[in-house]
Order: structure tokens, then C-alpha cells, then sequence
């Protein structure tokens, strides 16, 4: 259990006068700690200027930059400086708004929580799912390289028994053409050696014969020189040849198959991310047939007493709460009650064309007059874009935080609508 710092601080001070624990009160100009009992005591004494705060807001009231000797007890709005009494009445802020600092380090506060609580609960949370996101993808990367390198081995060696089957089958037939060759070769030789014993017996006989005196066995011999004159068929063989084909590494690669290229693309509106307080509605959310009244806000336009005052556009900050617009130079923000929360006036005075809420929940306005698109944040009013040629006359935030602007040419022959990211146009 871990104790919060401002309060282990209190525990540790007592009361300046009563030696009371935990003073919840402080003099910003004594500089000293007071009990609630106490404190009476302490401001009644009039040889002294004193300003009372609350323990926890004892560091709003910082001392004047300028003037030492003074605490800064309001915040210029247009300078955005806290400043003091003296401060206030000089020239240098005539005319400014002030605003007591307690509630301008309220206000910044409790915006300083909503940006944590955005960051906690939903920028914190949405970047540890695009990590998460990005984890799965290269399990899945691996996952495929590895199925890829499977199959790449089969299919070798799936081509590699092909191969090897074609070489068995060459040989086989080789093999088979060689004995059929070698048959005949053989039966030929047989014969040819039959026919050369045959000559050498008869060779043996007729030397016989010559050196023999019987005439009986001489006149009965009968030449066969005739049947070895005779001689047997010449064998013409062909020889089988075997003709390789020429190597060719891209039919291989053909016939092997293809590896389709991997491509990373990015998409700069891939992931999303809802406003802050936006509520996300189901994507299979039935439209109603007949429009339902939820409430209805009377606002200061009334075109019955002045034509020139009729409500121009609303625009929705949350569901609770609209800006509105017509035909003067104010804006005003309401909520669903019909109580005028806010309003805001145009920068040059003229009254805006049409207005928009950003993502961010900030208001844009588009002033024809003086051809600018205008950004209003709390109360400081800034000029996003000055268009040259042109004039703004609606203006639409998307979802992605751009804005999109439909614009018409100063001759009133040309009309475009223009995407902007900020003040760049896309």
C-alpha cells in the first residue's frame, strides 16, 4: 500500500500557533501552516496582508516575476502568464482576461487528468495492442517461413525423384536395347564360327585328298566352295546416343515453381482510436424509420425578432453538449437542459460560416469574410489556415482528426472541397 505524498507532508506539519497536526489551511504570504481553528486568529491581524489557500492548493499562488515583493493571484488568459495585482492594472494586459489562479490550476488540473486518464485507459492500452498485434505478426512470419521451407524441401525432393526415375528408366531401356543388339550379334557369331569349322574341316580334307592315291575317294569329293562363297548378311549397327539438353536455370525455375513477394504496406489509418469520452456505437445499429425528439434547446436565434439572427449549424461536442452558430458573431455552447454553457466570439468579429468539432473535441469555425479556417481551444482562438484566392464556407472534421473544407474561388466560378491534416493540405 503505497501513501500519497501530499497527505504523509501533512502529517508531518503542525498548525503554526496551536502546534495542531495535519493544518489543513496555508498563508500564501506568512508562508505558514494553520489549523481551521486558528485561522481566524490569523487573518484578523491587520498589520499584515494575507491570502488563505487550502493545504493542497498551497503552491497555486506563486511569487510575481516582475515584482517580488507581490503573489500572483489571477492568470492573463491572452498571455498565459499568471501575473499579480500590479501586474493586472498595467498597460502591458489592458484589456485582457483574467481569471483567479486557483480555478485556472483547477481547470489544468482537471485537464491534466483527463490526458492521463486517456493515456492510461485508452493510448496506453491501444499501443500494448499494436505491440501485441506486431508479436502475433512475426509468430506468424515465422510460422510461414517455416512451412515455406517444408514444402520447398518436398517439392525437391519430389523433383529429385523425378529425376532419378528418368535416369532408371534411360538406363532400363538402354539396357534392353543392348541385349536385343547382343542377341542377334551373338546368333550371328554362332553361325560364322560354325561356318569357320566347317571351312577348316573341309581344309583338312582336301590336303587329305592331295596326298591320297585313291582315286575312288579323290573322284567323289564335290567342291563346297560355292556354298562358302556365300558369305552371311552384314550387320549394320546403330549404336544408341544419348543427347543431353542444354541446361536452362529459368525453365528450372518454371518448373519448379514461385515464390510470391511478401510487401509491407502502411497504413497511416489502420488503427484507430476513439475521442476521448466518445462512446462507439454497435456497427449493426438499426437507423430509426421515424426521427425521435430527445430534447429541444432555445437558443438566442430567433429570426422572428431579427431575420438576421436564424441559427446557421450545430455541431455535437459530446452527448450532452452542442455548439451552435447563426447570423452574428458568437458561438455558443449548450447542453441538453437549453443552459448556456459557453460562448465563444470570432476572432475578426464576423460571423462564422459553419462550424465542426475536432477529434480532440476542439471547435473549428470558418470565417468567409476574411477567408480563414479558425481552431478554438478553451478560449484562445488560433488561425489554422488563411486561404489566398478562396473563401471557407463549410468545413467537417473525419474520422481520422482531418478536416475537410468546402471552399468557393473569389470570382465565384470554381468550387472545390480541400483535405487537410492541420494546416497541410493532403
Amino acid at each position: 500500500m503505497t501513501m500519497d505524498p501530499e497527505y504523509s507532508l501533512q502529517d508531518v506539519l503542525r498548525c503554526h500557533l496551536c502546534e495542531t497536526p495535519g493544518p489543513p489551511m496555508y498563508c500564501v504570504i506568512c508562508n505558514k501552516y494553520l489549523c481551521k481553528a486558528c485561522e481566524k486568529d490569523h487573518i484578523s491581524d491587520p498589520s499584515k496582508e494575507h491570502k488563505m489557500v487550502t493545504f493542497k492548493k498551497r503552491g497555486y499562488t506563486p511569487k510575481c516575476q516582475k515584482h517580488p515583493s507581490k503573489i500572483c493571484e489571477q492568470y492573463c488568459e491572452q498571455c498565459d502568464v499568471p501575473i499579480c495585482a500590479t501586474c493586472a492594472s498595467s498597460e502591458e494586459h489592458h484589456g485582457h482576461q483574467f481569471i483567479e489562479i486557483t480555478k485556472t490550476m483547477d481547470n489544468k488540473k482537471e485537464i491534466i487528468q483527463k490526458i492521463l486518464q486517456e493515456l492510461e485507459k485508452t493510448i496506453y492500452l491501444k499501443y500494448q495492442e499494436i505491440a501485441s498485434i506486431i508479436t502475433d505478426q512475426k509468430i506468424a512470419l515465422n510460422e510461414n517461413s517455416q512451412k515455406l521451407t517444408t514444402e520447398i524441401d518436398k517439392h525437391g525432393e519430389d523433383l529429385h525423384r523425378e529425376i532419378d526415375t528418368i535416369i532408371r528408366n534411360m538406363k532400363s531401356n538402354m539396357d534392353e536395347m543392348d541385349t536385343k543388339h547382343l542377341a542377334v550379334l551373338d546368333k550371328q557369331e554362332d553361325e560364322i564360327k560354325h561356318t569357320i569349322s566347317e571351312i577348316t574341316q573341309t581344309i583338312a580334307e582336301l590336303k587329305t585328298l592331295l596326298d591320297s592315291n585313291d582315286v575312288s575317294r579323290v573322284s567323289a569329293y564335290k567342291s563346297r566352295n560355292d556354298e562358302f562363297r556365300r558369305l552371311p548378311p552384314k550387320l549394320a549397327v546403330s549404336l544408341p546416343s544419348f543427347t543431353p539438353q542444354k541446361i536452362s536455370k529459368e525453365q528450372l525455375y518454371q518448373q519448379f515453381g514461385s515464390l510470391s513477394a511478401s510487401s509491407i504496406k502502411t497504413d497511416e489509418h489502420g488503427y484507430t482510436m476513439e475521442s476521448p469520452g466518445a462512446e462507439s456505437s454497435p456497427p449493426d445499429r438499426p437507423l430509426i424509420d421515424v426521427p425521435r425528439i430527445i430534447t429541444q434547446i432555445n437558443t438566442e436565434y430567433n429570426i422572428f425578432l431579427n431575420p438576421l439572427r436564424r441559427l446557421y449549424s450545430v455541431s455535437c461536442l459530446s452527448d450532452e453538449e452542442v455548439w451552435t452558430c447563426g447570423g452574428e458573431n458568437i458561438m455558443r455552447l449548450y447542453n441538453l437542459s437549453g443552459e448556456l454553457v459557453k460562448s465563444v466570439q470570432t476572432k475578426s468579429g464576423n460571423k462564422p460560416y459553419d462550424i465542426a468539432v475536432t477529434r480532440s473535441g476542439d471547435l473549428v469555425y470558418t470565417d468567409y469574410s476574411d477567408s480563414t479556417v479558425n481552431v478554438v481551444k478553451n478560449t484562445h482562438i488560433q488561425t489554422v489556415m488563411r486561404l489566398r484566392g478562396w473563401r471557407p464556407l463549410s468545413v467537417c472534421s473525419t474520422s481520422s482528426g482531418d478536416l475537410l473544407v468546402v471552399m468557393f474561388s473569389d470570382d465565384y466560378k470554381q468550387s472545390k472541397v480541400v483535405c487537410y491534416s492541420g494546416s497541410t493540405e493532403k
